[in-house]
């Protein structure tokens, strides 16, 4: 099975509002990102769809995590990203993230200002003329349920 025929399996687990959410911010994040390498996680509790420069996980700028009941925009270095309205979730010495309800809040001036940030902060930028593509780096043995009861 192909990359993205395994990434449309992940998807498809999730409730039908939330996998058309997140296929819409894929759509969005691809559009924007071209030549972005993509590392995909699956296990037990999320699926986390990466956007670096390589499918390293220090790499990795942002990621798109997928849960039962909804998408969260994680920047892996969001502690660098200047938020002034505290809009950024989180508390670690590391990751920062925004909750998105619909594929419109992608092109918000708020989260295109954070990944901006995210984008010229990089330690290794992302650039627009290499191959990129998915690559499935994970995927767990057990799986919940991911549709809410």
């Amino acid at each position: 099975m192909d990359a993205q025929a395994q990434l449309d399996g992940f998807i498809d687990k999730f409730t039908p509002d939330v996998a058309a959410l997140t296929r819409a911010l894929l759509a969005r994040a691809r559009a924007q990102l071209p030549g972005a390498t993509i590392p995909v996680y699956d296990n037990y509790n999320a699926l986390a769809i990466g956007f670096g420069a390589t499918d390293r996980v220090k790499d990795v700028i942002f990621s798109l995590a997928v849960m039962p009941r909804w998408v969260t925009l994680c920047f892996t270095w969001g502690t660098r990203l200047d938020d002034p309205a505290g809009l950024l979730g989180g508390s670690g010495n590391q990751v920062r993230h925004l909750r998105l309800h619909s594929a419109d809040a992608w092109d918000s001036p708020d989260v295109q200002a954070f990944l901006a940030q995210a984008l010229a902060r990089a330690d290794r930028p992302i650039d627009p003329n290499d191959a990129g593509g998915l690559v499935i780096k994970s995927i767990s043995a057990k799986q919940r349920p991911r549709r809410p009861a």
